[in-house]
C-alpha cells in the first residue's frame, strides 16, 4: 500500500431519500485527496431475512426513523477501524466492518451505516486508480463480462409502493424488442406516457407511486395486465415481441394465516392455489417474468411453481434477500432461476458480489435492483454493468433518484465496448428469441 492509498478520514451525515425518510450518507476521504461518497436506500416492502437497518425509534425525530445512531457508528468506531487501511482492499474492508458489527446482520452498527461505507469505499478506490466506477467493480468481481442490462421499468404499482392501492405491487415494461439500452429506455418511456394518457381518458388518477409508477387502483390483477398491453399498443409496439411484461407479486405481504389475502380479487388462496392463480396470468398474458410468487418461506409452493413456470423467469427478492446462504438453498431445492440483487439487503459490497457469485454458479440470472426510498445516488448502475448482471430494475421513467441511476447507464453506454445484453440475460429465454 502506497502512502497515497490509504483512507485518512471517514465522515457520515444524515440525507433525505426519495420519500422524505432519513437515510446515512459516507464520504470516505483518501491521502491523495481522492474521495468517494455513497449513501444507503431503504425498502417499503423488507424482507425478514434482510440485513438489520438502523433507526433510532426516536417518535418525535421523523416519526422514529431518523439514523443519528447509525451516522455515529461511522463517526467514531468505523471511522476508527477503517483509518490508515488500503481503499482497494475491499473484501478486506467488508470484513473488518462485519467483524467489528458482530451480529452477523449489522443489527448493531446498522446495515445502513455499514453498506454507505463500503460502497463510499469502493468509490474512493477507483478514484484513486483513475478508473470509472464499473471497471473497477468488473476488477472486484473477477468480472469480464461487462453488458449494459435489460431494464425493468416500473409502469403500474400498488401494494406496499402504492398505499395497497392494487394486489400486486409492480407492472413492469421490459423492451426485450431493443437492440440498445437506449432505444429500451426509450421503448419503456413510450410505453410509460401511453398508459398515463389512457389512465388519464378514462378519469383514472395519475397520481406517482414511491417508485415513480402510476397507480391506477384496480381490484382485479388482470385489469392491469390489460391496461400494460393496451399502452404498449398504443405507443406503437407489440406486445410479447417489443416489450413483454413483468410482475412483482411481493407475496409475503399478502400472506395472512398462512394464506394469500387478494382483496382487489376478493379471493383468499392457499399455495397451490396462489400457485395456480400466477400460472394463469402467464398463460394468458406475455409476462416474462414473475418476482416474489410466494412468501419468502414457503419453499414447497415456490419448488411447485418454478416447475409450473418453466419458459418464464421465476425471480426471488424476499426468498433470497441477496443472501449467498439462501441462494445456495434455492439452487439445491430446484427453486426460482433468478436471483433479486439488492445491496442493502445483504449489508457490504463484498457480501453482495458473494451473492450473485452463488447465483451465477447456480445457474440464476441476475436483476441488480433499486429500492422504493432512493437517493440520487447512482451505484447500482455501476454495479450492474461491472458484474455483467444483465437485468436492472431501477422504477419508473420518474423521479431525480431514478433518472440519476438511467442517466449514468446512458453516459457508459458512450463505452462501444460494452455490449447491451439483450434478452441473454432474462432466466427461461432461448437463444432463438433473439430478434
Amino acid at each position: 500500500m502506497t502512502g497515497s492509498c490509504r483512507i485518512t478520514r471517514v465522515h457520515a451525515r444524515q440525507v433525505l431519500d426519495s420519500r422524505g425518510r432519513p437515510t446515512v450518507e459516507v464520504d470516505v476521504l483518501l491521502a491523495d485527496g481522492s474521495s468517494g461518497r455513497a449513501s444507503a436506500p431503504s425498502g417499503a416492502s423488507t424482507g425478514r431475512h434482510e440485513a438489520w437497518e438502523l433507526r433510532d425509534g426516536d417518535p418525535t425525530r421523523f416519526e422514529g426513523r431518523s439514523v443519528f445512531r447509525a451516522v455515529e457508528n461511522v463517526r467514531t468506531e468505523i471511522a476508527r477501524a477503517l483509518s490508515g487501511r488500503d481503499p482497494a482492499q475491499q473484501q478486506a474492508i467488508d470484513r473488518c466492518l462485519a467483524e467489528l458489527d458482530g451480529t452477523g446482520n449489522f443489527r448493531r452498527l446498522g446495515a445502513n451505516a455499514v453498506l454507505a461505507t463500503s460502497l463510499a469505499v469502493c468509490r474512493a478506490a477507483a478514484a484513486h486508480a483513475g478508473v470509472p466506477l464499473h471497471r473497477h467493480i468488473a476488477a472486484l468481481a473477477g468480472s469480464d463480462r461487462l453488458t449494459l442490462p435489460m431494464p425493468m421499468v416500473n409502469i403500474l404499482s400498488g401494494g406496499a409502493h402504492a398505499s395497497r392501492s392494487m394486489d400486486m405491487q409492480d407492472f413492469l415494461a421490459v423492451p426485450v424488442g431493443a437492440s440498445s439500452f437506449a432505444e429500451a429506455l426509450e421503448m419503456a418511456a413510450r410505453v410509460r406516457s401511453a398508459a398515463q394518457a389512457l389512465m388519464a381518458e378514462r378519469g383514472l388518477p395519475v397520481l406517482l407511486a414511491d417508485e415513480g409508477g402510476l397507480s391506477p387502483g384496480f381490484g382485479r390483477t388482470e385489469a392491469a395486465l390489460q391496461l400494460m398491453l393496451e399502452a404498449i399498443t398504443r405507443a406503437g409496439l407489440r406486445p410479447g415481441d417489443d416489450v413483454a411484461v413483468a410482475i412483482d407479486v411481493a407475496a409475503s405481504e399478502l400472506l395472512q394465516s398462512n394464506r394469500y389475502r387478494l382483496r382487489g380479487e376478493e379471493r383468499s388462496l392457499d399455495g397451490a392455489e396462489m400457485v395456480a392463480f400466477v400460472t394463469d396470468l402467464l398463460r394468458r398474458f406475455p409476462v416474462i417474468s414473475v418476482e416474489d410468487a410466494l412468501d419468502q418461506d414457503d419453499w414447497e409452493h415456490w419448488r411447485q411453481f418454478t416447475g409450473a413456470a418453466p419458459e418464464a423467469q421465476v425471480l426471488g427478492d424476499d426468498l433470497f434477500a441477496t443472501n449467498p446462504a439462501r441462494i445456495a438453498e434455492g439452487v439445491t431445492r430446484g427453486v426460482a432461476n433468478a436471483v433479486l440483487i439488492k445491496p442493502n439487503q445483504n449489508g457490504t459490497l463484498t457480501g453482495t458480489l458473494d451473492a450473485m457469485r452463488a447465483a451465477r454458479l447456480g445457474g440464476y440470472a441476475t436483476v441488480v435492483s433499486a429500492r422504493s426510498g432512493e437517493t440520487e445516488d447512482s451505484f447500482i448502475a455501476d454495479l450492474a454493468v461491472g458484474t455483467g448482471a444483465g437485468q436492472i430494475k431501477i422504477g419508473s421513467v420518474r423521479n431525480a433518484e431514478r433518472l440519476a441511476k438511467y442517466n449514468q447507464l446512458l453516459r457508459v453506454e458512450e463505452d462501444a465496448a460494452i455490449p447491451f445484453a439483450r434478452r441473454s440475460g432474462i432466466a427461461g429465454q432461448k437463444p432463438g428469441d433473439e430478434r
